[in-house]
């Protein structure tokens, strides 16, 4: 490549963190603005503009049902993926999960076996796929109404986990299975995330606002709310809902819904360019089929961190584990639980999105390349 390919790439501002969070659709935008003008009341008033912001409301309830495939009343809206996993999870009588999942379901595991509650951790294999008989040899003995708390797909690796297999065997022996299908839900089709009794999903994760999710239920019964008050969300969630925000992941719904695994499943070859490019140096973590647009990719010699910091001058966002851990010296425990502390010290996430080119793909090849070289020639 040549110095001046080199310098401009080195310009370009490249976004690698979409499983961080993703930049807002045009048309989410667009919503919100007009919900802000027309739907500003509260939903709960029975006026015309307390109906006016309600129509907003129900509208976005629709879409996010219609994505998640249950009808709009058992679609509850949420202040992200991270409540709707509280809401489902806190109240088992006995819970099993592993040390995969995402910080707001390993919490509320580590908070149930701390209260007396029996919880159960699965052990993680090398490919970061849990096995089936591994999950149903953790269910003997359970009290009726156990929970299962599998994620769709891995937020740091992208390794998809068996949902529909596990449904299966969860079902047949009386329990049921929460699915946080906030990495999956548009970026693959429905049948490899929408199998839980619940399902939790977060807006920002699919080109929408932040601040809003929502806990879709596919079986009877209802969950127990972790907060009190009133009587929205069929009482399950209080407080007033925010129409604007919930007109944005509507909007959001709709696009994920209509080709949204075709849009994603086309950045494959792009990850893949970019996995093949590094690998000299590095090694993928994560060896099971997985999302389209994630590599977890470890190199000796460097700290997760310090790398992302190190491409973050050069103009390329990346990450170092969950954006939810960010800030702390913790290395990732997926990774950790995966494969090793080595190797969890020294992985980054890149994250491709459906805005994603080419051009972006072969600047963050140059200035990665450019970087990890660095330390490799000093020794």
């Amino acid at each position: 490549m040549t110095g001046d390919a080199e310098a401009s790439f080195a310009q370009r501002d490249v976004y690698l963190d979409w499983n961080a969070t993703t930049p807002p659709l045009g048309s989410v935008l667009d919503a919100m603005r007009e919900g802000a003008a027309v739907a500003w009341g509260n939903p709960s008033s029975v006026h015309r503009t307390g109906r006016d912001a309600r129509k907003v409301v129900e509208s976005a309830r629709e879409a996010v049902a219609r994505l998640c495939g249950v009808e709009p009343r058992d679609v509850i809206f949420t202040s992200g993926a991270t409540e709707a996993n509280n809401l489902a999870l806190q109240h088992a009588p006995a819970l099993v999960t592993s040390r995969l999942e995402h910080p707001s379901v390993v919490r509320v595991a580590e908070a149930l076996a701390a209260s007396g509650v029996v919880v159960r951790w699965v052990p993680v294999p090398e490919t970061g796929a849990l096995r089936v008989e591994d999950v149903v040899e953790a269910l003997v003995g359970l009290p009726d109404g156990f929970v299962v708390a599998l994620m769709a797909a891995n937020h740091e690796t992208g390794v998809l986990q068996p949902v529909a297999e596990v449904s299966r065997a969860v079902l047949d022996r009386g329990g049921r299975l929460h699915v946080d299908a906030s990495q999956a839900a548009g970026k693959v089709v429905g049948e490899l995330w929408r199998a839980g009794d619940t399902v939790a999903l977060a807006a920002h994760k699919l080109r929408g606002p932040k601040g809003i999710g929502a806990l879709a239920l596919r079986s009877s019964g209802l969950p127990r709310p972790v907060i009190l008050g009133g009587a929205q969300e069929r009482g399950i969630r209080p407080g007033t809902v925010d129409a604007v925000a919930a007109a944005g992941f509507g909007a959001a719904a709709f696009h994920a819904e209509h080709g949204g695994p075709e849009r994603y499943g086309a950045l494959a070859p792009l990850r893949d360019r970019l996995e093949r490019a590094a690998t000299p140096r590095a090694r993928v973590n994560g060896t099971a089929p997985r999302l389209p647009h994630v590599s977890n990719l470890s190199f000796e010699g460097w700290l997760g961190d310090e790398l992302v910091a190190a491409l973050d001058l050069e103009g390329v966002r990346t990450s170092s584990g969950s954006a939810c851990s960010a800030g702390t010296v913790e290395r990732s425990p997926v990774i950790e639980s995966m494969l090793g502390r080595a190797r969890a010290e020294s992985a980054i996430r890149v994250s491709l999105g459906d805005a994603t080119t080419l051009e972006d793909v072969e600047a963050a090849i140059s200035v990665l390349d450019r970087t990890t070289a660095r330390r490799t020639s000093r020794g």
